[in-house]
């Protein structure tokens, strides 16, 4: 019976580029959306930027441009990665999105008349500087239990206990450096703890074959032993300043992004509908008409760290918002993915930048392939090990799939016109079959165990079965010798090395049919070496080549990885700053440890009088001021510099000069042409902070 699947990945968050975590994501779903194409199911495939939120606003506003000139610019870098790895995603939108809006204020009020939005205040640190309310990750102060300095409020990086804001000594805003004061506000609630919500999700989350055990367990747990008293309600407001969208009846308050970005899969969906391309994909339904369809499946892959967001929160929301809202038939989960069992660093050399991957002209299929083989149905952290990927894609991909390919084909090619002998369907063998025929049964055979492995997600078990099934077609080719058979003037012989390398043929194109949805790209070219007449689909398990078919001229389909390749997708990236002719002495790492670098507010900048190039500049160091004569009266006006942030040495000898004396020095950066440039920290840096 066909199918019609509405499939989506969890959204990339709008600041930055696509991460391997994100691809790894992208290849998995990708891999069974195109199973279930290649079965005749119709697969509309959704994905969209996570747009809204405090720290998209406040980058954009650290670079000078609007939040949604940020989100332009980030999402015009999508294709390379989405196109790079070919991921076969039907549309691509964005949560901050005209329908998006309606779909979260529709939602919204649907819930409000259920009564299952409540309002109450709430205290929050507020920065008076910045003027807003801030999130945890924005406050920073001393432990109360190790006293380390400059710890965030979510957890102390030197002894790892969480801390509320308010727990911290000495707070203080990561955005401006002041001091924040506890403000109250009306915030509005999700009732998720309410027992209808608690009644529905605990069905929810038994329906057999819904959620993976592991993850139905986890929200089991969320739920609590006691019928949902561990189940808080969920806050899904904020205060301006917020890049979001608006609460239709609450002026100054916005959405908290966790509302509206799973509705960007519904937004990003009922955009693909509108824009003509469901129609191009074969969809003559209208969104509505679709969305409400019963037999429509919804389907998230998602990874294990948003489970609550998207098993308690989303499916509660969607099933009190009421037709035509419906909830997910299921949630896929999977792990983290590490590199040589290391979390992610650039610094270390575990970094592993997709962009710089397909910079190198690395092949997207090895790495599509080698997350395939690590991947399974359960909710398991994968890891990348450079030795083990270049193992697996030589000895697997070349040495056994490809192999069977490059050593048949040119002997048809060459000594049987490019056309194969008949081969007997598998079907049709007797009692007495011989090797070929129990060689290509086996393989004919392993159709319905390999499906049932990628429908299950278990790619890694399907991907194990077909290399033992190139296994077993190369022992036949070894066995039966074709390169000796062809040299001798035997016609029973000749006949022996045709029937060989046609029915090794058959078996590369089987091993191709169960390869596809991993190597698309590459079964495109074996579809065009071997002259089908149309793309491989799964119905082709059953159907060998015929008598007479005449294939193409065998050229190389993949290369091998090189060693140096891997070296130069991990090598850590020198500095692009140009070294100076003749480079300075070496210091030691103690002498730089002597330098007292400090972040420094600029709260005041003026002329000199009878100087050329100096300008006199106020600095705070959060909580003590200096004074400091910079030579930058040419690069720049005195007001435009109050308010900037800038690095100083803090412990620099006091200078007495001609106009007063100076207390330290910025530092910036000049070359061979014209302009003196201060050096500026990130946002987030404080005055005081310590450079190192």
């Amino acid at each position: 019976m066909s199918r019609t699947l509405f499939v989506t990945t969890a959204l990339p968050y709008a600041n930055g580029p696509i991460h391997i975590g994100h691809v790894m994501e992208y290849i998995q779903a990708d891999i069974w959306v195109r199973f279930q194409r290649m079965q005749g199911h119709r697969v509309h495939f959704i994905g969209a930027d996570d747009a809204h939120g405090a720290p998209i606003m406040l980058k954009a506003e650290a670079e000078g441009i609007t939040p949604q000139q940020l989100v332009a610019r980030i999402a015009a870098g999508r294709p390379q990665y989405l196109h790079g790895f070919h991921l076969s995603f039907d549309h691509w939108y964005t949560t901050d999105s005209p329908e998006n809006t309606q779909l979260s204020q529709d939602v919204y009020r649907r819930l409000k008349e259920a009564g299952l939005i409540s309002s109450r205040p709430i205290e929050q640190f507020y920065d008076p500087v910045k003027g807003m309310f801030l999130a945890d990750r924005y406050i920073k102060g001393e432990c109360p239990n190790c006293h380390a300095k400059d710890q965030y409020a979510d957890a102390c990086e030197v002894c790892s206990i969480v801390n509320a804001p308010t727990d911290l000594i000495h707070p203080y805003s990561s955005l401006t450096g002041a001091v924040p004061v506890l403000k109250q506000s009306d915030h509005l609630f999700f009732r998720l703890s309410d027992p209808r919500c608690l009644e529905f999700l605990k069905g929810w989350i038994d329906t057999p074959g819904r959620l993976q055990p592991q993850v139905a367990n986890k929200a089991r747990e969320w739920l609590g032993s006691g019928g949902g008293i561990e189940l808080g309600d969920w806050d899904i407001s904020r205060d301006a300043p917020y890049f979001g969208i608006p609460v239709p009846d609450a002026p100054g308050k916005y959405f908290y992004v966790w509302l509206d970005a799973p509705l960007g899969y519904l937004a990003a969906l009922q955009n693909y509908f509108t824009s003509g391309k469901a129609r191009t994909n074969g969809e003559t339904r209208s969104y509505q008409e679709f969305i409400t369809a019963p037999q429509t499946e919804q389907i998230h892959f998602i990874g294990k760290d948003i489970i609550y967001f998207h098993t308690l929160f989303w499916p509660a929301m969607l099933r009190f918002a009421g037709p035509p809202y419906k909830v997910p038939d299921n949630v896929y989960v999977h792990g983290f993915i590490t590199v040589s069992g290391e979390k992610m660093s650039k610094s270390r050399g575990t970094g592993l930048s997709p962009l710089r991957y397909l910079d190198l002209g690395m092949d997207p299929e090895w790495l599509r392939y080698y997350i395939a083989a690590k991947l399974n149905g359960n909710v398991e952290d994968i890891d990348f090990s450079p030795d083990d990927f270049l193992a697996r894609v030589n000895s697997d991909l070349v040495g056994k799939y490809i192999n069977i390919a490059s050593r048949c084909a040119g002997f048809v090619t060459a000594r049987f016109g490019g056309r194969l002998k008949d081969v007997t369907p598998p079907t049709e063998i007797g009692e007495h079959p011989s090797q070929a025929h129990v060689t290509l049964r086996s393989v004919a055979e392993a159709s319905g165990r390999i499906r049932g492995h990628y429908e299950a997600r278990e790619f890694g078990k399907a991907l194990r079965e077909i290399m033992l099934l190139a296994d077993l077609a190369n022992q036949y080719i070894n066995v039966n010798r074709p390169w000796d058979l062809v040299k001798t003037s035997s016609q029973s012989d000749l006949e022996a090395a045709h029937e060989t390398c046609s029915v090794a043929l058959n078996i590369f194109r089987l091993l191709t049919l169960y390869l596809k949805p991993v190597l698309p790209e590459l079964a495109t070219k074996v579809e065009a070496f071997l002259a089908l007449r149309k793309p491989l689909s799964w119905d082709d398990a059953d159907v060998l080549l015929p008598e007479g078919h005449a294939i193409g001229r065998y050229q190389h389909l993949m290369t091998r990885v090189d060693s140096k390749q891997l070296d130069a997708l991990f090598a850590i990236e020198p500095s692009s700053a140009s070294p100076s002719p003749a480079a300075p002495p070496t210091i030691s790492i103690d002498e730089f440890k002597r330098i007292d670098l400090r972040v420094a507010r600029i709260a005041g900048a003026e002329r000199v009088e009878g100087a050329d190039k100096l300008l006199r500049l106020t600095l705070d160091l959060g909580g003590e001021t200096r004074t400091v004569f910079a030579g930058i009266k040419s690069s720049y006006e005195p007001a435009a510099l109050v308010g900037k942030l800038t690095v100083m040495v803090a412990n620099l000898a006091p200078r007495k000069m001609k106009f007063g004396v100076s207390e330290g020095m910025v530092l910036a950066a000049s070359g061979s042409g014209p302009g003196i440039y201060l050096l500026s920290p990130d946002s987030g840096a404080a005055p005081g902070m310590k450079v190192s």
